[in-house]
């Protein structure tokens, strides 16, 4: 059966500076997709806590939660070389040494490389809503994701979650009350003024200043 992605390649938007980071960058942060399984401890050369974020955009939130965060380690996943260029641009100017970025599907990167029960937390801000119905079926937040998720997550590893679409919020919702590997600790609609354990991003800037309300749900795994 073909998998649905969640998003849709895009080329012809990364600037020179962009290419260049990844061409002189990649070899001290980024990790080639392969299926052979990721041993955290010889990629970080340390046991600190692993935590991934999936679709980093230009690595702002990443980059803000490693660098504020030095005893975790952090890495990411991300699909468009302009985002990771970004990224690796600001990596780089602020000599952050604890994150690694992947650039490849979520999915195939957690099925593939992800030692089941090695992550203490994952984090999804802003995922691309898809707001047309006809491609609600491409959203990344779906029960057999977060089954996948709950499986790369320790005892009692957490989920964050944070969208400013009213439908994706109901979707998000929906497949939550059916789902039997998480609790949720925290469930909060806002307008941005409240502090969260996450960095604010553009996407959330944006959202707000359309009137967008956000949500956050941060979901705690049981077993």
């Amino acid at each position: 059966m073909r998998t649905i992605k969640s998003f849709v390649r895009r080329t012809g938007r990364t600037t020179s500076g962009q290419h260049s980071a990844i061409e002189q960058l990649w070899s001290e942060y980024g990790v080639d997709f392969s299926k052979k399984k990721l041993n955290f401890y010889s990629l970080f050369r340390n046991d600190y806590p692993v935590h991934l974020e999936i679709g980093f955009g230009d690595g702002e939130a990443l980059i803000a939660n490693a660098e504020c965060n030095p005893n975790k380690n952090y890495f990411g996943i991300e699909v468009y070389d302009s985002g990771i260029g970004s990224c690796l641009i600001k990596a780089k100017k602020k000599q952050i040494n604890n994150i690694k970025i992947c650039s490849a599907d979520a999915r195939d990167v957690l099925v593939a490389q992800i030692v089941h029960k090695s992550l203490e937390r994952i984090n999804i801000y802003f995922p691309d809503p898809w707001p047309k119905k006809r491609h609600h079926k491409r959203r990344l937040i779906q029960k057999d994701f977060l089954d996948l998720c709950a499986s790369k997550l320790k005892k009692n590893g957490q989920l964050h979650i944070a969208t400013d679409w009213n439908n994706y919020a109901e979707h998000i919702t929906d497949i939550l009350e059916k789902n039997t590997n998480f609790i949720v600790s925290t469930h909060i609609k806002h307008k941005g003024k409240i502090k969260l354990d996450r960095p604010s991003t553009k996407f959330e800037k944006k959202g707000l200043h359309k009137g967008h309300s956000i949500w956050d749900w941060v979901l705690t795994k049981i077993s």
